[in-house]
C-alpha cells in the first residue's frame, strides 16, 4: 500500500473477528510500546484495547475491538417470516433484508461510537470469503456514522509477531467480489432452505408419528442445499449395501515353503465365478503341479510424504487416526489457532509459497522431546533428509497450508485432543519437508500348467519421513531367493471359495472426500453440514465413525428420488458452488447467478410440490400415519388466486382436519377471507389453467373429484371448477351437499364472501340467458308460464301416523327416514327427514312434525319464492326423489322447493335423468 504522509497522530479503529483475536493482535502490536490499556465497550464481551503504534511513517493511536462472527443476518421481511404467512413458493422472490440482530446491537453501538472519532478503519477479519463478507458488514456500520473513514484490510494467517507486524505494515483494500460471493450463497441458501423446509415440515410432521422425537410437534424437517446432497451420499451407499447380492467365486491359492521361509502366491486371474471352469483349471494344475519361475523383478519403490495440510485433509486424518468428528476437529483447531500455536485452520491451500521460511518453522520444533531430534536432522545438511514440499495443486490465495506457528511441549489447559491435533499438525509439516521412504520391492512370477501366479515382497531401505510420521506404515514381507527357470513343487495348492462382499458404510473421512470431490460446501462449512444431519436425525454415526441413514433420512431421499428429481444428488449444488466461485473472481455478476439459481430451484420446488404424494408414499413405508387433531396433512396447498380481501397474500387450497376442502388466505388469522367448498369432494388439485372471466386474477382452475353417492346423478364425478364465482355447478353442489363433513353441522365461515358472479359474468354465461325450464328466451325462470301450475298451490299432505313405535319417522313408502341438517343460508342448522331410497321423494321438516306441519312441500323459514339453483339444474339432493306425483313439489336436501320439468321431452312428471326418451 502507499501510506499517506506522517503529519500528526491519527486515530485508527481496528476490528477483529473474535475477542480473542483482538486481544492477541493488541498484545503483539503494543509489546514494543509498553503494552495496552483495556476498557469495556458497550458489549462486555468485546473490550476495547488502546496503545500507540506507527504504521510506516504515520503515528497512530490504535483502538482494537472485535465482533463475534457475522455482525448482520439476512432474513425475510416480517410479513414472510411466519410459516403460515405466505405460500412457500413466494419465498423465492420475497423481499429480504440484512440487518443487525438484537443480540449484536451492543457491538454495533461500540463500533459507531469508536468510529465517529477515527480517521482510519483497519479490518482484521479472517482472510477468506466469509471474513471478507463480515468486513463489509463492519464497513457498513462504521461508514454510516463516519463516511470519511479511510478503510484498510490486514491480511494474516497466524497470530504470531512476524505475521501481525507484516500485515499491519502492508495493508490492502477489502475485496468486494469475495463479499458478493458470500451474499449470493446466503440468499440462495435462505430462499431454498426456507421454502423446502416449510413445505416438508408442514406436509409431513403432523401426518406421521415420528417416533424418534420426544415431542414430534416441534420437529423441523429441514432442507439445506448442501445438507441434502450430503445425506444423499450416505443413503446411496446404504442402498448399495442393501441391494448387494453375494455371489460365490473360486480361486486357486499356492504356497511354497523353503529353508528361507514361506511364500504365498496369488492367482493372477484373481477368481472365477463359474465353478466348473475353476475345477477344470485347478485339476490341470494338480496334474502338472511343477512350478517354474518365469520372472524375478527387483526395483526401487518410493513412498512419498503427504502434501501440505489443508482443512479437509486435517478433518479426514483426525477422523481416521483419532476418530475425532470433523466438527470437534475444527473446534479444537480453532482454539489452537486463537492461542497462536497453529496457522489459520480454514484453508484450501496445499502448497507453500516460495517466500515461506520453512527452515525457521522447523527450527522452532528442535527442542521437543518426541520429534525434536528429527527436526534437528532435517536442518543438518549432512543428513540429506530435507526435501522441498510437493505442490498439491490447490491455492485459495488467502492462507498457507496449516502448519505450527509456536513451539509447545504441551500446555496445562490442553485436553488430549488438543495435544493429538497439535502433534498431527507438527508431524505432518515435518513429514512434508522430508524425503520419501525408499524400499526395494521384489516380484516373483511362476507358471503351473499354463496358469500364472505371483508373489511380492518389500524391504525398506530408508524410512525417511516415516520416522516422524507415525500415523503411516509401509510394511512388507521378505521373499526367499528365487531365480528364473527354477522349478519346485508347491507345498500347498488349493481351490478355495469365497463370496463377494458389499462396500462398507461411509466413514467420516469417506464422506468428507465425497463432499470435497463434488464441491459440496467449503472447507469451512463441511463439518457443519455433517453435524446438521446428525442433529436433525437424518443420519447416525457408529463407534467406527461410519454413517447410516435413519428412517426419516431414507424416506425423504426416497420420496424425492421417486419424483424423478435428483435434489439429493450433488450436481445442482456443485454448479452453484462453481457459480459462487465465479462471482468471487469477477467472471460472473452477483445478480446473474442469483437469478439463474433461484429460477432453477423454484421450478424444482413447484414440481416437487405437485408430486408431494411421493413423499407421503415414502414416509408411509417407515412411519405410522397420525390421527392427531389439528394435523396439517395437505393443509397448505397450491395458490389458487390473489386474496381479494387483504390484497397482501394469496388464497390457497387447504384441507381441514375433518378432510373437507377450502380455499383460504395465507395471512389467516389476520385475514379471514375463505371460500368453503362442497363437502362431497374427495380429491382436489390446483391446475395451471386460468379462468378467463374472474378477477382479480389469475384465478387458477381446480380439478375436483366428488364422491359419487353424495352428489345428484346428473353431476359429473370429475369437475374442473373455478372458485372465483363464475362456476354455477360448484355453487349448486355447495348448497346441495353443504360445505362441511357429513358428520358436521352448522359449519360457518367468518367473513365468508359472496360467490355470486358479477353481472358481466352472468351475462357471459349462455346458460343464464334462457329459461331453465322451457329453454326459451324472453322471460326468466321464475316467470316461466309452464311452471305456474306446479309451483303454486301445491296441495299439502297432512302427516298421519308418521312415527312408528320406536319413535322413528316413517316415509309414505314405509321405510324409515334419515335425519339430516340443512346448510342453505336461509335454513342452515334446521333438521329435516328424507327417505333413504333414491326413488322416493318424501321430505318433512322436523319442527313441522311437532307443529302438525306438512310434508312434501318443504316450506322454508325464509322466503319460499326464490327458485333453487338445484331446481334450475334439475338435480336432486342426497335422499331426494327422482319423480313427483300427485302435484307434490319436489324438494332438495336443503328443504327448498324444486320446480321444473324434463328438458328432454317436456313432461313435468319426471326429470331428464330418468326420462325414458333420454338418448333416443
Amino acid at each position: 500500500m502507499t501510506m499517506p504522509g506522517g503529519r500528526g497522530r491519527i486515530r485508527v479503529l481496528n476490528v477483529a473477528e473474535k475477542p480473542s483475536v483482538a486481544k492477541a493482535v493488541a498484545e503483539i502490536l503494543s509489546r514494543r510500546g509498553g503494552g495496552f490499556r483495556s476498557r469495556e465497550g458497550r458489549s462486555r464481551y468485546n473490550r476495547v484495547f488502546e496503545f500507540e503504534y506507527a504504521i510506516g511513517p504515520q503515528l497512530c493511536h490504535m483502538l482494537v475491538t472485535s465482533v463475534t462472527g457475522h455482525l448482520m443476518e439476512l432474513e425475510f421481511d416480517d410479513r414472510f417470516r411466519k410459516w403460515h404467512s405466505c405460500d412457500p413458493a413466494d419465498l423465492y422472490h420475497a423481499a429480504v433484508r440484512k440487518h443487525v440482530p438484537q443480540d449484536k446491537l451492543d457491538i454495533k453501538r461500540t463500533l459507531e461510537e469508536e468510529a465517529r472519532s477515527c480517521q482510519w478503519l483497519v479490518l482484521w477479519l479472517d482472510c477468506d470469503r466469509e471474513g471478507e463478507n463480515i468486513a463489509f458488514e463492519v464497513m457498513e456500520v462504521c461508514t454510516s456514522i463516519n463516511h470519511r473513514l479511510n478503510v484498510w484490510r490486514a491480511h494474516f494467517s497466524a497470530l504470531i509477531d512476524r505475521e501481525i507486524h507484516e500485515a499491519v505494515q502492508n495493508l490492502g483494500r477489502p475485496n468486494k467480489l469475495f463479499a458478493d460471493a458470500v451474499d449470493v450463497r446466503q440468499e440462495i441458501d435462505l430462499r431454498i432452505g426456507a421454502s423446502f423446509t416449510r413445505f416438508q415440515t408442514m406436509l409431513l410432521r403432523d401426518a406421521f408419528v415420528l417416533d424418534f422425537a420426544g415431542d414430534d410437534r416441534n420437529v423441523v424437517l429441514s432442507y439445506g442445499p448442501c445438507q441434502f446432497p450430503t445425506l444423499g451420499f450416505i443413503v446411496e451407499r446404504y442402498w448399495e449395501i442393501q441391494s448387494h447380492e453375494p455371489e460365490e467365486f473360486w480361486t486357486i491359492n499356492c504356497s511354497h515353503t523353503s529353508d528361507e521361509g514361506t511364500t504365498t502366491f496369488s492367482w493372477m486371474r484373481g477368481h472365477l465365478f463359474d465353478y466348473t471352469s475353476a475345477v477344470i483349471v485347478y485339476e490341470m494344475c494338480v496334474e502338472e503341479s511343477t512350478a517354474t519361475v518365469m520372472n524375478v523383478r527387483n526395483q526401487e519403490k518410493l513412498k512419498y510424504p503427504p502434501y501440505p495440510l489443508s482443512t479437509v485433509e486435517l478433518q479426514k486424518r483426525a477422523s481416521r487416526y483419532f476418530r475425532m468428528s470433523s466438527e470437534h476437529t475444527m473446534k479444537v483447531a480453532e482454539e489452537l489457532y486463537q492461542a497462536g500455536y497453529i496457522s489459520y485452520p480454514r484453508t484450501e491451500t496445499d502448497s507453500f509459497s516460495v517466500n515461506t521460511d520453512l527452515h525457521a518453522i522447523v527450527g522452532e520444533q528442535v527442542g521437543h522431546p518426541a520429534w525434536g531430534s528429527y527436526a534437528q536432522r532435517l536442518l543438518d545438511p549432512e543428513a540429506s533428509l530435507w526435501r522441498n514440499p510437493s505442490n498439491g495443486g490447490h491455492n485459495d490465495k488467502a492462507h498457507p497450508p496449516i502448519h505450527p506457528t509456536k513451539f509447545s511441549a504441551g500446555e496445562p489447559g490442553w485436553s488430549q485432543d488438543h495435544n493429538r491435533l497439535y502433534e498431527l499438525v507438527v508431524r505432518h509439516f515435518l513429514a512434508c519437508v522430508s524425503k520419501p521412504a525408499v524400499g526395494a520391492e521384489t516380484t516373483v512370477e511362476i507358471d503351473i500348467a499354463g496358469e500364472q501366479f505371483s508373489a511380492s515382497g518389500r524391504v525398506i531401505i530408508a524410512k525417511n519421513y516415516l520416522d516422524v510420521y507415525r500415523f503411516e506404515s509401509w510394511g512388507g514381507t521378505i521373499l526367499p531367493t528365487y531365480t528364473i527357470g527354477q522349478q519346485f513343487i508347491p507345498t500347498t495348492l488349493t481351490l478355495d471359495s469365497g463370496v463377494t462382499r458389499p462396500p462398507q458404510l461411509l466413514s467420516e473421512a469417506d464422506l468428507l472426500s465425497c463432499m470435497d470431490k463434488a464441491g459440496i460446501g467449503t472447507d469451512a462449512t463441511m463439518h457443519d453440514h455433517i453435524k446438521k444431519l446428525l442433529d436433525r436425525c437424518y443420519a447416525t454415526k457408529d463407534s467406527n465413525t461410519r454413517f447410516s441413514p435413519t428412517n426419516l433420512g431414507e424416506a425423504l431421499v426416497m420420496g424425492y428420488d421417486e419424483m424423478g428429481y435428483e435434489l439429493w444428488k450433488p450436481f445442482l449444488r456443485s454448479m452453484m458452488e462453481c457459480d459462487m466461485k465465479a462471482v468471487s473472481i469477477g467472471s460472473k455478476r452477483k445478480s446473474e447467478v442469483l437469478e439463474g439459481c433461484l429460477q432453477q430451484m423454484k421450478a424444482c420446488f413447484l414440481d416437487a410440490r405437485l408430486n408431494r404424494v411421493k413423499l407421503f408414499e415414502a414416509m408411509e413405508l417407515f412411519f405410522e400415519r397420525s390421527n392427531r387433531s389439528g394435523a396439517d396433512t395437505h393443509n397448505i396447498g397450491e395458490t389458487v388466486r390473489p386474496c381479494d380481501s387483504c390484497h397482501e397474500s394469496d388464497m390457497v387450497l387447504k384441507r381441514r382436519p375433518s378432510g373437507d376442502f377450502m380455499v383460504g388466505c395465507l395471512r389467516f388469522p389476520l385475514c379471514r377471507n375463505v371460500v368453503w367448498l362442497p363437502g362431497s369432494i374427495s380429491e382436489a388439485a390446483v391446475t395451471s389453467e386460468v379462468c378467463p372471466t374472474c378477477a382479480p386474477g389469475p384465478v387458477f382452475l381446480i380439478q375436483f373429484k366428488f364422491r359419487r353417492l353424495e352428489i345428484p346423478p346428473n353431476y359429473d364425478v370429475d369437475h374442473l371448477g373455478c372458485i372465483g364465482g363464475c362456476d354455477v355447478a360448484l355453487r349448486e353442489l355447495a348448497e346441495i351437499c353443504g360445505t362441511g363433513s357429513r358428520n358436521n353441522t352448522g359449519m360457518t365461515a367468518r367473513a365468508q364472501r359472496s360467490t355470486e358472479p358479477p353481472s358481466s359474468t352472468r351475462r357471459g354465461n349462455s346458460r343464464q340467458d334462457s329459461c331453465m325450464y322451457c329453454r326459451r328466451t324472453g322471460h326468466s325462470s321464475n316467470d316461466c308460464p309452464s311452471q305456474v301450475s306446479h309451483s303454486h298451490g301445491a296441495p299439502s299432505i297432512r302427516i298421519q301416523k308418521s312415527r312408528n313405535g320406536s319413535g322413528q319417522v316413517l316415509c309414505s313408502c314405509g321405510a324409515p327416514c334419515a335425519l339430516r341438517t340443512a346448510n342453505t343460508e336461509t335454513n342452515r342448522g334446521r333438521k329435516f327427514y328424507t327417505c333413504q331410497s333414491q326413488e322416493c321423494g318424501f321430505f318433512v321438516w322436523e319442527d313441522s312434525l311437532e307443529n302438525g306441519g306438512t310434508h312434501g312441500c318443504g316450506a322454508s323459514h325464509g322466503s319460499s319464492s326464490r327458485a333453487s339453483s338445484t331446481a334450475r339444474r334439475g338435480g336432486r339432493g342426497r335422499g331426494q326423489g327422482g319423480a313427483r306425483t300427485g302435484g307434490v313439489t319436489f324438494v332438495s336436501a336443503t328443504g327448498e322447493p324444486v320446480s321444473g320439468s324434463c328438458f328432454v321431452c317436456g313432461d313435468p312428471s319426471h326429470f331428464a335423468n330418468v326420462c325414458p326418451n333420454r338418448g333416443s
